[in-house]
């Protein structure tokens, strides 16, 4: 292999159209893995890590921005770093053509548009606090897109935000929706009276996508960030949200995602809970049933909680009907692109009676083994899947090698998969699949999934959910049901 890196120095471009762009690059002939990412140190480590840095590139700095190509031929790798730069010139051309002026700074944003107040950082991880305090600085909520962001840097910023109070999304928010407006990997769901305070995007992905399948709506979706119910960052973000929800004349109910925060995290926010006028259901994925106030109510899974927050019983909706899976085989293998879609699942089949395996194990499940008498569920988002990668919702083709290998696998019986569309997603993941899907032998695993988003996203949910029916995927309505419509299937 032949890895070969350019440097355009002090050039900025958002990451997640550096991903998109990596992923063209990586689909050229002869290219094996590409990258485009800005110079910072963590960054540098990953694409080293990944085989896509060699020492001509080491003195990139944290304003520059690194391509790394790993090729079969030195031809390869330097056709794919020719079109990298083409489309670097080519964003550089339209954003110039586009905006007349584009303020270099939060000051100068704040000072063109006075009556903002939310600042939105999508800069590398080493540069995002600095980047969010100045925006606290100046009277602005901040939603962290950026990861990376040290532990001790989130916990001071979050800790002046609350002194102004303010509110700090993140560091690592994927997804928020505020007055109905979606923010990064978010869907477009009808405007309602309920909100969503999550430590998850794909988890307040699945759940608001279900209130609008139930016809209800949503006002606020805040995203806290995946540390945040930490004991070390102590639910700051969460407790600043819940207070300025409890402010908030247009909702009514308030729905709580996480995984198992710490106890002292959890007593935290449910005395919060207590003392509000609202009406709460907490999602804490994998945790046991609270001792809750008379206000709340416990929802086990994703599904339960948004069919809880709009007055339905967890059982409303009804599973399709199964279909028989190949004889003699015994294993379910999921494939996630949402971690919090890949812990439900987990929960619904231990609770089922499986054992389960993970690479992101929940209670209940066991750290990732070969285990042959397990069922194995994979978040292909985890950092081990995506380092020098984009992300699988962003790049579908994260989950083929592992998609392939379990079409083959002569144990496997049912293949679960998520399938997460709306702003900042792949433009058709579900052609993606099906594309793979089409080679499947006769007697490959039966493949169930499920489609998070909505008919106004721009993937249109019913469309991508034929695209997969026609290449033969059984479509469960949630994740939830999806998982148990799995076992239905084995035991038919």
């Amino acid at each position: 292999m032949i890895t070969v890196n350019r440097v355009r120095r002090a050039f900025y471009l958002d990451s997640v159209a550096l991903m998109r762009h990596s992923r063209v690059l990586a689909g050229m002939d002869g290219v094996a893995e590409a990258a485009m990412m800005m110079g910072t140190p963590a960054n540098q480590a990953i694409m080293r890590e990944a085989g896509l840095l060699d020492m001509d590139a080491a003195s990139a700095q944290g304003g520059d921005l690194i391509i790394g190509v790993r090729a079969d031929t030195q031809a390869a790798a330097e056709a794919a770093v020719e079109e990298a730069a083409r489309r670097l010139d080519q964003a550089s051309t339209q954003i110039t053509r586009e905006e007349e002026w584009r303020p270099r700074s939060i000051r100068t944003a704040v000072a063109a548009a006075a009556d903002t107040n939310l600042a939105l950082i999508s800069v590398p991880g080493a540069f995002a606090a600095a980047e969010a305090r100045k925006a606290v600085r100046r009277g602005l909520h901040a939603m962290i897109f950026s990861d990376n962001v040290p532990l001790d840097e989130e916990i001071s910023l979050k800790q002046e935000a609350r002194d102004c109070g303010l509110l700090v999304m993140g560091p690592d928010c994927g997804t928020s929706i505020i007055n109905g407006v979606p923010l990064a990997f978010a869907n477009r769901v009808p405007n309602g009276n309920i909100a969503i305070v999550g430590a998850s995007g794909t988890g307040i992905q699945e759940v608001s996508c279900l209130i609008a399948a139930a016809d209800s709506g949503v006002t606020h979706a805040i995203g806290v960030g995946g540390r945040d119910m930490t004991d070390a960052v102590g639910g700051l973000s969460t407790i600043m949200a819940l207070d300025l929800l409890e402010h908030d004349s247009g909702t009514d109910h308030i729905v709580i995602i996480s995984k198992p925060p710490s106890q002292s995290v959890a007593r935290k926010v449910i005395e919060s809970v207590a003392e509000s006028s609202k009406s709460f259901t907490i999602c804490f994925i994998g945790a046991g049933s609270l001792e809750l106030p008379p206000n709340a109510q416990f929802a086990g899974t994703l599904k339960s909680a948004a069919l809880l927050a709009v007055g339905r019983e967890p059982d409303d909706l009804a599973l399709p009907t199964p279909r028989i899976a190949p004889k003699g085989r015994e294993r379910i293998r999921g494939l996630f692109s949402g971690g919090t879609l890949c812990a439900e699942a987990q929960i619904v089949l231990s609770n089922l009676g499986r054992q389960v395996v993970s690479n992101a194990p929940v209670p209940g499940a066991m750290a990732d083994t070969d285990a042959k008498d397990a069922d194995r569920l994979i978040d292909l988002g985890a950092d081990e899947y995506t380092q020098g990668r984009p992300h699988p919702m962003i790049d579908p083709s994260v989950r083929d090698a592992e998609l392939k290998a379990a079409l083959t696998d002569s144990s496997v019986a049912v293949i679960l998969l998520d399938v997460v569309i709306g702003f900042g997603a792949h433009d058709d993941p579900a052609g993606h699949l099906a594309h793979l899907l089409d080679g499947a032998q006769g007697d490959a695993p039966l493949v169930i999934a499920s489609v998070t988003g909505t008919e106004d996203d721009p993937q249109c949910r019913s469309s991508q959910a034929a695209k997969l029916e026609r290449a033969g995927v059984l479509i469960a309505p949630s994740n939830a049901d999806a998982a148990a419509l799995a076992l239905a299937c084995l035991n038919r």
